[in-house]
């Protein structure tokens, strides 16, 4: 159950739009399902009123979406921010993506949101979910109406939340928490713990069920160049279907590469795999390098902050060299 209630989000927002500081708000709309919420975008009070959706299944981060909308509008959008989308959101700021002063950001409190594959998973038929009072109350067609607490349908990313504290905000809504100790690395630390053989295996398994559907490029904030090179025909790279299982992994071990150092670690790229690959996973090793080569680096923690890897000073490690501690500076 949200600390904050709908009703509270949908007042401010009504102000927002009254006194004509937005025009459009960025918030959650009910899919095919209830428990199916998807983005979208609102361009009046009385949309939000009649479309808005704020519950436990309202996982997806809107920081990237800012770079089209503010583009298109003189005024600025409204957006919810949990605390981990702030992150994202300083992130793209970071990297110029979107002017600050066309946007109004809301932090919201989130107590973790639920992952709708484990309702499926767990129950044949289920026909709709809602917040309730001690945790997610479903209904499902052989197995009645059942209430499930909060923490046995949390997606991995809000189980290993690293911070419900907000980064970035205008204004807050309801209460801020604060950074955790998060054991978002213990998966990463049980892959390194492999043989390199073992490590392949799992890797191969996981990747081969990819379908290039390019969804976690396409959600992920820290993906925004105008032009990909996995959609340009000249760089043999298109998407089409991969010719072999090395195809497939090179597209996704490119795209960790690619966002090396800017990855905040939201978690977007596993919610949306249709395939449920841990892409997610591959991008905690990057970040767990990063720490243990350079010292503790969270990217999006402020706006301005240059990642490890680009920010050279003489204490950097050197290829091959051990460290102990994660020390960056000798």
């Amino acid at each position: 159950m949200q600390e904050i209630t709908r009703e509270a989000i949908l007042a401010r927002a009504a102000e927002l739009f009254r006194d004509g500081t937005v025009d459009r708000a960025l918030g959650w709309r009910a899919g095919e399902f209830d428990y199916d919420v998807t983005p979208g975008v609102f361009t009046s009070a009385e949309e939000l009123e009649n479309g808005f959706v704020w519950n436990d299944f309202c996982g997806a981060n809107f920081s990237k979406y800012l770079i089209r909308e503010t583009g298109l509008t003189e005024k600025k959008v409204l957006v919810f921010l949990k605390p981990c989308d702030t992150y994202s959101f300083n992130q793209l700021l970071t990297e110029h993506r979107f002017a600050r002063e066309k946007v109004y950001a809301v932090g919201v409190p989130c107590a973790g949101m639920a992952d709708p594959r484990l309702l499926r998973e767990r129950f044949d038929g289920v026909t709709a979910a809602e917040s309730a009072e001690g945790g997610v109350l479903v209904h499902t067609l052989y197995d009645g109406d059942v209430t499930l607490p909060q923490e046995e349908l949390l997606a991995d990313r809000c189980r290993n939340c690293k911070s419900r504290k907000h980064v970035a905000y205008d204004e807050l809504l309801g209460s801020d928490g604060e950074v955790l100790d998060s054991h978002r690395f213990d998966e990463v630390e049980r892959l390194e713990r492999m043989t390199p053989d073992e490590r392949f295996a799992f890797w191969q398994n996981e990747l081969s069920r990819c379908i290039r559907c390019n969804a976690c490029r396409d959600v992920c904030p820290a993906c925004t160049c105008e032009k990909c090179v996995f959609d340009n025909p000249a760089s043999g790279a298109a998407n089409k279907a991969p010719s072999s299982s090395f195809e497939e992994q090179m597209f996704h071990i490119i795209r960790a590469f690619h966002v090396a150092g800017r990855c905040t670690d939201c978690g977007e790229c596993s919610r949306v795999c249709p395939q449920h690959i841990p892409l997610h996973l591959l991008n905690r090793k990057f970040i767990r390098d990063i720490d243990r080569f350079y010292g503790e680096y969270q990217a999006g923690a402020e706006v301005g902050s240059r990642a490890p890897i680009v920010d050279y000073t003489e204490g950097d490690i050197e290829p091959g060299q051990a460290v102990e501690g994660g020390a960056r500076h000798a």
